[in-house]
């Protein structure tokens, strides 16, 4: 009977009979015994009693077996369950509790729903559910059906110059690289400039599938009113082209794989080569893309090319613009980033007041505003500088970003004599390390309005 008592005791109850047994046996002392259990002399006298007249049954909790004071009435579980399978079969623990305090009256813990919901078979524990399953999808039967781009931030040079960002264009169907471009960071106006020339140089695909980025894709909620598309989604609309966005990383697994190879490859490459700028890789790009493609390229399953020939209508300087709406006010002016742009006092440009007119950005620098497509003459005010807010970066363009941030504050502290005017030296002239919009007329000398064009930049 007592082997039987013993198999069914906890391990804490199994040391507290040893304990009572020496006690008994007269080995120990009850004050001793009452130290190492925890416990008080008197309990120990007890313990010693209840061993005396039932063995060692007498020393397991008779608690045991006995509902417990805070135990849930089994109807409560009942109702509950109830209204789970009929409304909410497919709600997360969380959820289903939130609902069920919230609808129903019913206040029931959420780890407590969480095991009813277990045994019940309407909640599988993360650990227990069967991994996911990415499997391979078929290529695309024509070159130019799909072309999956990505953007690779990376020590293309290693240590020969800072990191930059690598635009990769990959054929589905072929694993052909497209187009390779080197730029300083993944931004709307690099991706103008990549598809400008793939477009020049192989047509229109039929389709882009890229990732959910935010040159790609709108990701926040809009307001009334509010743009629902990208510049680039804008552009590939007006280039008739389907602009398509993967959900994972694994969705667009043949740039992501050509990305790790390029990292090998192309740096290893560059150092052989000597290149340690981005206008030299972009010169060597063409010749590294030719060998790439004999070596790794797959033949398609239709011969048929699926590029489309430009139209003589489509204008790619154009379309190819930074485009935003900006209302005209009372007084015949418009704002455009930071800056105000004044209209003609003429009886034609009076009617234009309260309408919203385009403003086109164009990758050099150049802006021009127009309405129903006419260009309008306009004249810039410059305001004083002001205090600028905190910039939202994104985390892909930080570190060019911070490059910019660090040669206009490294400037900035050369310009500041001990007096705190700024010194006279190098006026005029730009850092060799800032690059400058192309076909401007008058280089500036960097100052917190050029931080703000820089930030604009590399967020655009």
């Amino acid at each position: 009977m007592a082997s039987t008592e013993l198999i069914t005791m906890s391990m804490q109850e199994a040391d507290r009979l040893k304990t009572i047994q020496l006690v008994i046996d007269g080995n120990l002392r009850a004050s001793t015994a009452a130290q190492r259990l925890n416990l008080t002399k008197r309990q120990v006298n007890r313990l010693v009693q209840r061993y005396r007249q039932d063995g060692a049954a007498g020393l397991i909790s008779r608690q045991r077996g006995q509902a417990g004071h805070h135990r849930l009435q089994p109807e409560l579980r009942t109702v509950a369950m109830t209204i789970l399978r009929q409304r909410y079969a497919d709600f997360g623990p969380t959820l289903a509790c939130e609902k069920l305090r919230e609808l129903h009256g019913i206040e029931v813990a959420k780890e407590t729903l969480r095991l009813w919901m277990m045994e019940a078979g309407l909640w599988i524990p993360r650990k227990l559910r069967s991994p996911t399953v990415y499997q391979p999808r078929n290529r695309r039967h024509c070159v130019g059906e799909l072309v999956q781009i990505d953007g690779s931030d990376h020590p293309w040079f290693e240590d020969r110059a800072p990191a930059c960002t690598l635009l990769v264009f990959i054929d589905d169907a072929t694993s052909r690289l497209m187009q390779l471009h080197f730029t300083y960071s993944e931004s709307t106006f690099s991706y103008f400039e990549a598809l400008r020339t793939y477009l020049e140089r192989h047509g229109k695909p039929q389709a882009f599938y890229s990732d959910k980025a935010g040159i790609f894709r709108v990701n926040q909620k809009q307001t009334a009113g509010g743009r629902g598309y990208t510049q680039f989604g804008r552009a590939l609309y007006e280039l008739n082209i389907e602009s398509l966005c993967a959900n994972t990383s694994q969705a667009k697994g043949r740039v992501e794989r050509a990305n790790l190879t390029l990292q090998d490859r192309l740096v290893k490459e560059l150092r052989l080569q000597g290149i340690s700028t981005i206008a030299e890789a972009n010169v060597y790009a063409p010749a590294f893309i030719a060998d790439y493609n004999r070596r790794f390229a797959k033949p398609p399953r239709n011969d048929f090319d699926a590029h489309r020939p430009l139209r003589d209508d489509e204008d790619l300087d154009l379309i190819f613009t930074w485009r935003e709406a900006r209302k005209v006010s009372h007084a015949l002016t418009l704002q455009y980033d930071k800056t105000l742009y004044l209209l003609a006092n003429t009886p034609a440009m009076r009617k234009l007041i309260h309408r919203y007119l385009d403003v086109y950005e164009y990758p050099d620098g150049r802006i021009e505003i127009r309405a129903n497509g006419v260009v309008l003459p306009y004249a810039t005010y410059d305001r004083l500088p002001q205090v600028e807010q905190g910039a939202i970066v994104d985390n892909k363009r930080l570190a060019h970003v911070l490059q910019v941030a660090q040669l206009v504050q490294q400037q900035r502290d050369d310009r500041r004599g001990r007096s705190g005017t700024p010194a006279r030296t190098n006026q005029g002239k730009t850092p060799a390390n800032v690059p400058a919009r192309p076909g401007t007329k008058r280089q500036r000398q960097l100052s917190a309005d050029d931080l703000a064009q820089a930030l604009h930049a590399a967020m655009h």
